[in-house]
C-alpha cells in the first residue's frame, strides 16, 4: 500500500509514528475540500432565481423545491458544502491527536479507525461530484448580460474614473466626488450611469 500511494516508512519513530504527517495529510484534505466548497458557494448564489446565470445540470422528471415547484435546488452544491465542513471537523481531530503522553499513548487510534478512511472517503466522493457538476454546468450568457444591463452601468464606474483624470485632467479627488454623485444618484433614481454623467457640466464639457 505505501508503495501504491508513492509513501515511504517513517525514518525515526518510537513505539508509535508521530502524528504531525496525518495531521498534514487530513489537513490539506480539508483545504481541497475547501476549495471544493468555494465552487459550490458560487454556484449556490448564482442559481438564484433572481441571478440565474448558471444552473447544476437538471435532468427530465427531476424534483426541485417540495414548496416552490418553479426552484431548481443546487442540490450538487450544497451536498459538497455541507461535506467540506465535515472534512475540517475531521483535520481539527487530527490536530488534536499530535500530542502524545510519552510517545507511547493510543488515543489517537480510536479516533483515526473513523476520520482516515471517512475523509478520504468523502473526498473522493466530493471529487466525484464535482467533477459531473462541472461538465454539466448549465451556463446562460443571455442572463449574464440581463444583469450588466440592469445594473444601469454602475460597472463603468472606475473607467470614468479614470477617463475623467486622464482626458479631462481632473484630480482623482475631483473625478471621484463627480462618479460618486452620479453613481448614487443613477442607483436611487434607477437611471442609467451615462444618462447621469451627461447632465453634469464638467463630464459633458471635458469628455467630448
Amino acid at each position: 500500500m505505501l508503495e501504491a500511494l508513492g509513501l515511504h516508512v517513517d525514518a525515526v519513530s518510537t513505539q508509535i509514528v508521530q502524528r504531525d504527517r496525518h495531521a498534514a495529510l487530513l489537513t490539506a484534505i480539508a483545504v481541497l475540500g475547501g476549495s471544493l466548497e468555494r465552487i459550490a458557494t458560487e454556484v449556490r448564489n448564482l442559481q438564484h432565481t433572481e441571478i440565474g446565470e448558471v444552473q447544476e445540470p437538471f435532468k427530465t422528471g427531476q424534483k426541485g423545491s417540495s414548496a416552490m415547484p418553479h426552484k431548481r435546488n443546487p442540490i450538487l452544491s450544497e451536498r459538497v458544502s455541507g461535506l467540506a465542513r465535515l472534512l475540517r471537523g475531521y483535520a481539527h481531530t487530527a490536530l488534536e491527536d499530535q500530542p502524545l503522553w510519552h510517545e507511547r499513548d493510543i488515543s489517537h487510534s480510536s479516533a483515526e479507525r473513523v476520520i482516515l478512511p471517512d475523509a478520504t472517503i468523502v473526498l473522493d466522493y466530493m471529487l466525484v461530484r464535482m467533477t459531473a457538476l462541472v461538465e454539466g454546468l448549465v451556463v446562460r450568457s443571455e442572463r449574464m448580460r440581463e444583469n450588466i444591463e440592469r445594473g444601469l452601468g454602475l460597472h463603468a464606474s472606475s473607467r470614468v474614473l479614470v477617463a475623467l483624470v486622464e482626458k479631462a485632467g481632473l484630480s482623482r479627488e475631483e473625478a471621484y466626488a463627480i462618479v460618486q454623485r452620479a453613481a448614487l444618484r443613477a442607483a436611487d433614481e434607477r437611471a442609467p450611469l451615462r444618462d447621469v454623467l451627461a447632465l453634469d457640466r464638467t463630464v459633458a464639457s471635458g469628455c467630448r
